[in-house]
């Protein structure tokens, strides 16, 4: 007889996905290093003069942050692809010198597949980063990279996300003639993310809210659409992700003190682009919350607070600083009734075309 308990509580798998992080970014780093350098070399050697990103979800976040990693690392333009042009419109395109990001934590979706597909039909080269290293999507582009995040049992992905944001880091580095060891700080650093009392004053704070605006600029914006995308789909909130700079740009009018605003910083540029769109936002007199390290606390206004560590570079900081985002979302879900490991009318994986 299987005497293996079953833990049922709400929200259970998510937490442990949650604190597998660590373990998951290590074994990445140990297992999948040497195809990352494989792939980056013949990157080098092909000399690609534009990138074009294809992604859905969690994953269209990890391609933000990977365009701007490219763009800044390696300098070359790059943007998030319209796969429908392929799929529905039957576009055709010039992709020579081009190279093909396809990023999905199952490989199965068929519009990133037939995307895929049809960007190396029309000469550009194509690369899957996914969790499933036999997936269709891996099988179908020329080179693939795993990430290594190990099955992924919760609705809500987290530990593919760091992963994802871990390779496509080493993977750019890699190419620009880096060595990727600046990623062997991020295990310690995630181990102190992953269990923290200061989310439960958070998720009580907000535990009633309706609505909540997230807020970053650079490479926190990809971490402000993950954390918005995070209490969506698992507490129901009507969350909404903006850049700094779109944020003042007219949707700053319906920030009022009924509408929490979470601000994610790091330490360098983006802290500076953050500066004056929180301090416009505290004049207003919004909640805000700031997600991040000591010296950005230290510059921006607000309420509450949740303390990312202090010294991690701002290139590797998003892979970091989602985490209290997603121990919160998993908070407030459960806080509110809900259960994040099995949110309403969502499942693991999702066909689109």
């Amino acid at each position: 007889m299987n005497t293996t308990a079953v833990n049922t509580t709400p929200g259970a798998l998510m937490l442990a996905e949650i604190r597998e992080q660590p373990d998951v970014l290590a074994r990445q780093l140990d297992t999948e290093l040497e195809r990352i350098r494989s792939v980056a070399a013949h990157l080098r050697a092909a000399r690609p003069t534009t990138v074009l990103l294809a992604a859905r979800g969690t994953s269209d976040h990890a391609a933000i942050y990977a365009k701007y990693l490219i763009e800044t690392t390696l300098g070359l333009p790059c943007g998030l692809a319209s796969m429908s042009t392929f799929t529905a419109y039957r576009a055709q395109a010039r992709y020579e010198n081009t190279l093909w990001i396809a990023i999905s934590q199952s490989g199965g979706s068929p519009d990133l597949i037939q995307s895929t597909q049809r960007a190396a039909h029309c000469g550009a080269t194509t690369l899957a980063i996914t969790n499933s290293p036999d997936s269709p999507l891996a099988s179908t582009s020329q080179m693939s990279i795993s990430i290594e995040a190990g099955t992924e049992r919760a609705v809500a992905a987290t530990k593919s996300y760091t992963a994802s944001l871990q390779a496509i880091w080493l993977l750019v580095d890699l190419w620009s003639g880096g060595d990727g060891s600046a990623a062997r700080t991020l295990t310690d650093h995630m181990r102190r993310q992953v269990d923290r009392d200061d989310v439960l004053e958070v998720a009580s704070r907000y535990r009633f809210i309706d609505r909540v605006i997230t807020v970053g600029r650079g490479f926190s914006y990809p971490t402000a659409r993950e954390g918005a995308l995070k209490m969506m789909e698992t507490s129901y909130v009507g969350a909404q992700a903006f850049s700094g700079a779109d944020l003042l740009h007219g949707p700053v009018a319906m920030v009022d003190t009924a509408c929490p605003v979470l601000v994610v910083g790091a330490a360098g540029m983006t802290a500076d682009l953050l500066a004056p769109v929180v301090d416009r936002l505290h004049d207003r007199g919004a909640d805000i919350c700031v997600v991040g390290p000591p010296s950005v606390q230290a510059r921006l206004p607000a309420a509450i607070r949740l303390l990312t560590p202090e010294g991690v570079d701002e290139r590797l900081a998003p892979i970091v600083q989602i985490v209290p985002l997603q121990v919160l979302a998993r908070q407030m879900a459960t806080d509110r009734g809900h259960d994040p490991d099995q949110p309403r009318g969502l499942s693991k994986a999702t066909s689109t075309r």
